[in-house]
């Protein structure tokens, strides 16, 4: 009794075993699923992580297209026809009312919101200088243009704040010029102008 005792328990955590093994590698094969599952949302959507970041905003509803143009340490040069370099990404570029068009519940509705934002995705030492550029003018009257500029990392600080009068088509004025330190901090801004586009000819692209 005791022989058979024993050769059924041995039975018992055969199986037992066997059931363990094949549970455990169900489990491994469904979180390997779910890492490789990519949601389709996330297609085509940038690096959130950001350390600076710019945004320009001109009055709502306006017919009014303000370019930003943002030059880096090294002279490489972020505009509407070169949205993004090595750690600068223009997210968005605002053209007035036209293309301004939402998608809500399955109607399009017009978007009034004139606002063009860049990121700096690492902070690279040196000076970096933002400017605008009115590229196109519906009215003669001087178009106001709020420029904010943020530093997000360890948290959220204000590096500017101000307001430039944009005087017509092709004017173009320096908003900003701040420099990053080694240490990554901002250690300095001026307003000293400096042209990046003198003008631009043509249309956009």
């Amino acid at each position: 009794m005791r022989h058979r005792f024993y050769r059924h328990t041995e039975s018992q955590d055969a199986f037992t075993d066997v059931l363990f093994n094949v549970l455990l590698g169900f489990a491994l094969m469904f979180i390997a699923s779910l890492v490789l599952i990519q949601d389709p949302s996330d297609e085509g959507k940038t690096d959130p992580k950001a350390e600076i970041l710019i945004t320009i905003r001109w009055p709502d509803g306006h017919p009014d297209d303000v370019d930003t143009l943002v030059e880096g340490p090294r002279g490489d040069l972020l505009w509407y026809n070169n949205r993004d370099t090595a750690l600068m990404h223009l997210d968005r570029d605002d053209r007035g009312l036209f293309a301004d068009r939402v998608v809500l519940d399955g109607v399009v509705v017009a978007n009034p919101i004139n606002q063009e934002t860049v990121t700096l995705r690492a902070l690279q030492s040196g000076e970096y200088v933002v400017n605008l550029l009115h590229y196109k003018s519906n009215y003669p009257d001087p178009l106001p243009v709020d420029v904010k500029v943020e530093k997000l990392n360890p948290e959220v600080s204000l590096v500017f704040y101000g307001r430039r009068n944009l005087e017509g088509a092709g004017d173009e004025q320096t908003a900003l010029r701040f420099t990053i330190g080694p240490d990554g901090e901002v250690v300095g801004t001026n307003e000293l102008p400096k042209k990046l586009l003198v003008r631009v000819v043509g249309d956009k692209t």
